[in-house]
């Protein structure tokens, strides 16, 4: 990705995460942020639909406030509810409720998901977990992958932040291939969030995104070209023209 024309200023947000399982990227973001991404925001609250979810235990155990959505279609008490929190950045980590219209309008251009397919393709309504994995096998895709993007008002139809590609191999199985793309996506999911959280990567009132990620290169960081080459490929100039080639931007 390039940079942008003009260079926004630095920020730390007050970040929001929704989950609604057991939240296994709900942990790279507390590690994320109470690590390497301190400087860029601070998780002030999770929420979920569900008050059995391990994401909540996850949260109160990092010391972080949690509340239950109770009625995931009520745009107005979600939205007092991440007021009270102080939030200026919202984060869907395996939130499987369609976010309501007033809490995607509040949150213009600052509500984030991932997805674990390569966006437009395997999306939409009832799209989620091992049926998007199904269903690139059952379609002969040789390639998938994990997006983040933006959130509008339609199932994973905003503008895409980054994409990273994940091959699908002889043999896979759905779970298979979940485990490959999920490796990914913990990888590239916090460095999104760090980078729209500081500023780095903005939505433009011309609605396409503009900014810059940074990308771990290097061999301290070989599981990077994971998707591309063997992780023992160690070879960082190389890797650093395989990530121009990913992020054209």
């Amino acid at each position: 990705m390039t940079h942008a024309h003009t260079s926004p200023a630095p920020r730390r947000s007050r970040i929001a995460v929704l989950a609604s399982g057991g939240g296994s990227n709900l942990q790279l973001l507390l590690d994320h942020f109470a690590g390497t991404a301190d400087h860029m925001g601070e998780i002030v609250w999770v929420g979920s639909d569900k008050h059995t979810a391990g994401a909540l235990a996850r949260a109160t155990s990092s010391g972080v406030p949690t509340g239950v959505v109770s009625d995931p279609y009520d745009g107005d008490a979600l939205l007092a509810q991440l007021r009270e929190a102080g939030a200026d950045l919202l984060v869907l980590a395996g939130y499987l409720k369609l976010v309501p219209e007033t809490v995607v309008r509040a949150f213009h251009g600052r509500l984030l998901n991932v997805h674990p397919a390569l966006l437009p393709a395997f999306g939409g309504a009832g799209m989620y977990g091992m049926r998007i994995h199904t269903a690139v096998l059952e379609h002969g895709a040789t390639v998938t992958g994990v997006t983040v993007h933006f959130v509008d008002e339609q199932y994973d139809r905003g503008p895409i932040v980054a994409q990273w590609p994940v091959p699908v191999l002889p043999g896979d199985t759905p779970t298979t291939l979940a485990a490959r793309v999920l490796r990914v996506e913990h990888r590239l999911f916090p460095l999104c969030v760090a980078a729209v959280s500081s500023g780095a990567i903005v939505l433009g009132g011309d609605g396409r995104v503009h900014g810059h990620l940074d990308v771990p290169v290097g061999i301290a960081a070989p599981e990077w070209r994971f998707g591309m080459v063997p992780d023992t490929v160690e070879d960082a100039t190389a890797f650093a023209t395989d990530v121009a080639r990913v992020f054209p931007r």
